[in-house]
């Protein structure tokens, strides 16, 4: 297993998340990586080994912005290289980036399609890659310029249509937001949170388990939905929708 963590804020978000990291380090210590977004730009740090090895001071204070998700991993599959640490990161559409726990069953065929019919190059084995290209794919036929919330949705939705297997995903859309879901079966555990900051605005934080809403001062809302997806716009707007066609709620 690994774990997974996003925050949506209204101030930096980079030290939040590594404290989310140390709570949620159980679920993997092969390797961890946060990236953060400030004005449309991405930083990301990332590397084999302990979250308390893997960031120090050098690596927080390039992690600039309110925004950004973070990862710990437990090779499941691929292998043990630093290359396939996370998050990923693709630049077409917009710039994604992505950490995501569990495992998808047919990722040999999907990288083929990738390749294949979709013209997507993947560079690891891993299939938290894979489950990237998909998506972006899935955004880039919306065609879109500025994506909507239902475009997003769309995309979740080509996801589960292509995907087989255990997954919970967070995700960054560079300049758009930043988005979670799970799986059609809610095999992998995903959960959020909210808080108000001092100005009394709604700030989200997404995890693999509540315990790291707990040690950053997040109250849990609920866990997401078999199927469903939930998306935070660069405004702080919250929106969410079941995008699997059949799923087991």
């Amino acid at each position: 297993m690994c774990g997974i963590a996003g925050i949506f804020a209204y101030s930096p978000v980079n030290q939040s998340l590594y404290d989310a990291l140390t709570v949620l380090q159980h679920r993997g210590q092969d390797a961890a990586g946060i990236v953060t977004q400030k004005d449309g730009d991405f930083f990301l740090r990332k590397s084999n080994g302990f979250v308390k090895d893997v960031f120090r001071t050098r690596h927080m204070t390039r992690l600039a912005g309110n925004m950004g998700i973070a990862h710990v991993r437990y090779p499941t599959a691929g292998t043990s290289s630093s290359a396939e640490s996370q998050p990923f990161y693709v630049n077409s559409p917009y710039g994604i980036v992505l950490a995501h726990n569990g495992n998808l069953t047919n990722a040999d065929g999907l990288s083929k399609s990738l390749y294949q019919s979709d013209l997507r190059h993947t560079n690891t084995t891993s299939d938290s890659e894979v489950l990237l290209n998909v998506f972006a794919h899935e955004l880039q036929v919306q065609g879109k310029l500025q994506p909507t919330e239902e475009d997003i949705f769309a995309a979740v939705t080509g996801v589960h249509d292509r995907c087989r297997g255990a997954y919970a995903v967070v995700a960054m859309i560079s300049g758009y937001g930043i988005v979670a879901f799970r799986d059609t079966f809610g095999i992998r555990p995903c959960v959020y949170g909210e808080r108000k900051n001092a100005d009394g605005k709604m700030e989200y934080m997404f995890a693999s388990e509540s315990v790291a809403l707990d040690a950053i001062g997040f109250t849990l809302v609920r866990e997401l939905d078999p199927g469903e997806a939930i998306y935070v716009d660069n405004e702080g707007n919250l929106h969410s929708k079941v995008c699997a066609k059949f799923a087991s709620l």
